[in-house]
């Protein structure tokens, strides 16, 4: 049998897209959400468990890391908060330079108070003259931008960390993660600089992210368990690992893009665009005496190779153990590392990189005694493109000759939140209700 259409993947696109279409969805996993979701971990136990128990002793996490929702249309955000609670929040974010021990708040240009009388004229200089041309690789944007003085200091280390070493060759992208404003960059020099970018403020589900997504997925009709194993786009019939198909007429599909032309065995006469895999590394921990107030730290010299350490717990008291939520005793820390697509380590260099972390965290005084340490690894994390690219423009005609429309950030293989993740989902959604 036929049916009209469905949708693949139950995350906060292809749920979205489910509540306005009533069209079914089928899930790999047992639960929704994807990686925006939530599961819990008693102190020095192993087991994930997805809901929390009834004496509140588990330092709650996410699977995908810190997935704060920033900005959206206030419709969306509307929707969010009448079906899961919310509470707001405002940024507090930092640079932090190990071997200096130094803080500098985000976004480090607006701060350069902070480095020093003798770097921050320096840098305020060649923020002044650099060439505004019009660059074609990230290293060429960050350099143009920010000049060569900030740029060895931190840009070039963290984009090499955070795009696993393909910021020489990948075009420009996201440059209003970190905006660049003459004027706000003087005024940050001698003054309190104003918070900007796209998360200065955020909203959070106070009962967990996975609320949310279980709010969704109960209005939704959703079929768990059923993982695509192949697309045969000329009949129009999707195959599942359990043995059954289901055929279209059109498929609304939020899997990643270059996943589902592996699935559909299409070519693309084009080179790939290229994308990243994060290990995220969970970890509830004994508080140490330096652990900041900072919501999430930008990192570019750890030793151990991570870009990113985010304190959940910071942001709210309900990501620990009951018993530790006043007294603030511990910290559920989630930390950011990226591999070069799909290159994922073994179990054993997991576990070595593990315990470096969890070492490094200790000296820096981030943490005393680790009590649960818990990887993820996401293989499609962080999409990017080559200089002029047309891959992704080729892929998604290519799907859609054949009734295939790719939505949400993976599937249509560009950086967005949460919120806007949403929005899509009602948008295609609609158009096939």
């Amino acid at each position: 049998m036929t049916t009209q259409a469905f949708i693949l993947g139950a995350g906060m696109t292809g749920l979205a897209a489910g509540l306005t279409s009533n069209l079914p969805i089928y899930e790999v996993a047992d639960s929704p959400g994807g990686i925006c979701s939530s599961y819990y971990v008693r102190p020095n136990a192993q087991e994930r468990l997805a809901d929390c128990p009834d004496d509140g002793e588990v330092y709650r996490f996410e699977i995908g890391g810190g997935h704060w929702i920033f900005g959206g249309d206030p419709a969306i955000l509307h929707f969010i908060k009448s079906i899961a609670p919310i509470k707001s929040y405002k940024r507090h974010s930092s640079v932090y330079f190990a071997d200096d021990d130094r803080y500098v708040p985000y976004p480090l240009q607006n701060h350069l108070r902070y480095m020093g009388s003798d770097v921050a004229a320096q840098v305020l200089h060649e923020i002044v003259i650099a060439p505004k041309n019009i660059p074609t690789t990230m290293s060429e944007w960050q350099l143009q931008s920010f000049g060569p003085t900030l740029t060895e200091k931190f840009f070039e280390p963290f984009h090499r960390l955070y795009t696993a070493g393909l910021h020489n060759r990948i075009a420009p992208q996201d440059a209003y993660k970190s905006p660049i404003n003459i004027s706000q960059v003087l005024n940050g020099t001698f003054n309190q600089a104003a918070p900007v970018g796209y998360n200065v403020t955020f909203v959070y589900p106070q009962d967990g992210l996975n609320t949310l997504a279980k709010q969704m997925a109960l209005r939704c009709n959703v079929h768990y368990g059923k993982q695509v194993v192949h697309i045969d786009p000329q009949r129009r019939q999707v195959s599942f690992a359990d043995g059954t198909a289901q055929s279209f007429e059109h498929l609304i599909s939020t899997l990643p893009l270059n996943k589902m032309l592996e699935m559909t065995e299409l070519a693309i006469d084009t080179e790939p665009d290229p994308y990243t895999s994060v290990l995220v590394l969970n970890i509830g921990a004994i508080k140490g005496p330096k652990c900041p107030p900072d919501h999430w730290l930008y990192n570019p010299d750890a030793k151990s190779g991570f870009h990113r350490v985010g304190f959940y717990s910071n942001v709210d008291a309900s990501f620990l153990p009951q018993s530790s939520q006043s007294a603030g005793d511990r910290v559920s820390i989630y930390v950011e590392r990226a591999y070069v697509g799909g290159q994922k380590p073994s179990t054993q260099e997991i576990q070595i990189y593990a315990d470096a972390v969890v070492a490094e965290l200790q000296q820096w005084q981030f943490i005393s005694q680790p009590e649960v340490v818990d990887p993820t690894w996401i293989d499609v994390a962080y999409t990017w493109a080559w200089p002029d690219s047309s891959w992704k423009t080729n892929a998604l005609r290519r799907l859609e000759e054949h009734g295939i429309f790719q939505v949400g950030r993976y599937g249509r293989w560009i950086f967005q939140g949460i919120a806007d993740s949403i929005r899509d989902g009602f948008m295609v959604g609609g158009a096939f209700k």
